[in-house]
């Protein structure tokens, strides 16, 4: 029993890194292929900003800035957009990589379902 409680805790810590800094797209572009990278820090989340006109902001920012209201100040020259920030390696991408997010999160799911069974 002690032996699969250490296994599956490995398992688990491999899937999470916490605390560790994350990697986000970093560009500003009408393509949405942004391919430049950028190291945050700890506190970051990545941030895509997307202005109703189709420019799309990528970024890291500060988890405790990602509201609406902090945002407008940031990028006073945008009238109206939409955003989303998010706290896991360049999940700021173009919207084809939720599929791999959302695997991402079920493979954690059926780990710790096993761990508890």
């Amino acid at each position: 029993m002690k032996r699969s409680l250490v296994i599956c805790l490995l398992v688990c810590s491999s899937l999470v890194g916490l605390g560790s800094a994350i990697r986000c797209y970093s560009c500003k572009d009408y393509t949405g292929s942004c391919t430049k990278q950028r190291d945050c820090s700890y506190d970051d989340a990545c941030l895509t900003l997307v202005e109703r006109g189709g420019m799309t902001y990528r970024k890291c920012l500060k988890y405790t800035e990602c509201e609406r209201s902090r945002l407008a100040q940031m990028f006073p020259q945008v009238s109206s957009f939409t955003f989303r920030c998010c706290n896991s390696d360049l999940c700021n991408s173009a919207p084809s990589s939720a599929a791999g997010s959302v695997i991402g999160l079920l493979a954690s799911v059926l780990v710790m379902w096993w761990c508890v069974h």
